[in-house]
């Protein structure tokens, strides 16, 4: 029980991070559905600065040095989401399943060729990072407490907060809603918009190395983050875009995702003989069910996806 408890909180994390994100940039108007990509780039960037880093620094310097670099490395790519739709007008479903396949691409022929590089008859595209991984860890009496739990939680409030309490949230929000009335009052659609986009692309850094974190202590990039972008899509649109029911829809989604990891240790689960890989497609079918019965009431940001054309009215 306690194991599933432990991964439900990871697997939560993850989705709740990425979707904060999604969250974030659909209120200021943009339909971010290169999130998966941004995850894999996100996790490469704080996986390479798990391998590079100075052995023996100390854990919260470790800790913050792979935090940044995911972050950064998520941003980046996320600017180009940003580029392509905020300025050029781009048709955003396009370029968000463009950043998808490339973000997957991309990562595998980098970690291939640096490994390559390293020992020519290396090429894989696998990244270990067994030490550095034990200083997101804390063992709380068997339990397996990360940190990205706690800055999971950290960032749900925050984000609360910044969109509801604070005038840098309330123009974001207007942004995504009524763009063209938003800029009659002065406020700047496209800085907001890009702003939107940035933060997303954080988030969802974080998120991507949160997830391959939350396995075996190496990450073979080719495998990409098994579509927990989409999903944490789903956990957005299931929690209305708001903050506090992200967060609960992200626990509900990280159960069922849990269950596959632990399942065997239930003896009434096993006494099903239902396949693992029935487990596997648990959180992917709860989320197609979900959304055919709530889809109906959701209330999307109502200029998401639009591009903003200052001329118009």
């Amino acid at each position: 029980m306690l194991l599933l408890v432990q991964y439900t909180l990871i697997f939560a994390s993850v989705l709740s991070l990425v979707a904060l994100g999604g969250c974030f940039s659909e209120h200021s108007g943009v339909i971010n559905l290169g999130l998966e990509g941004i995850m894999v780039i996100g996790a490469l960037g704080g996986a390479l600065m798990m391998r590079y880093a100075p052995a023996g620094i100390p854990a919260f310097v470790m800790v913050l040095l792979v935090l940044l670099a995911a972050i950064l490395a998520g941003m980046l790519f996320s600017a180009l989401l940003a580029v392509a739709c905020i300025n050029f007008k781009a048709d955003q479903t396009i370029v968000g399943t463009a950043l998808n396949m490339l973000g997957l691409a991309a990562a595998t022929v980098f970690v291939k060729a640096i490994n390559t590089a390293a020992n020519p008859d290396d090429v894989s595209s696998t990244i270990q990072y067994v030490e550095q991984k034990k200083a997101f860890l804390v063992n709380i009496n068997g339990f397996e407490f990360n940190w990205f739990m706690l800055i999971a939680l950290l960032m749900l409030v925050l984000a609360y907060i910044i969109l509801y309490k604070t005038r840098f949230g309330l123009r974001l929000m207007a942004c995504g809603e009524h763009p063209q009335a938003a800029d009659s009052v002065g406020i700047n659609v496209y800085k907001m918009r890009w702003s939107g986009v940035l933060i997303s692309g954080m988030l969802g850094g974080l998120g991507g190395i949160c997830y391959i974190l939350a396995g075996v202590s190496e990450w073979k990039f080719e495998n990409g983050v098994a579509g927990f972008g989409f999903l944490s899509l789903a956990v957005m649109i299931f929690g209305q875009w708001k903050p506090t029911r992200i967060g609960l829809a992200a626990l509900l989604f990280g159960f069922f995702r849990a269950l596959s990891n632990v399942y065997f240790g239930f003896p009434g689960l096993v006494a099903l003989n239902i396949p693992g890989s029935v487990y596997n497609m648990m959180p992917y079918i709860i989320s197609l069910i979900v959304l055919a019965f709530t889809s109906r009431n959701s209330r999307a940001p109502k200029a998401e996806g639009i591009p903003y054309e200052k001329g118009m009215r």
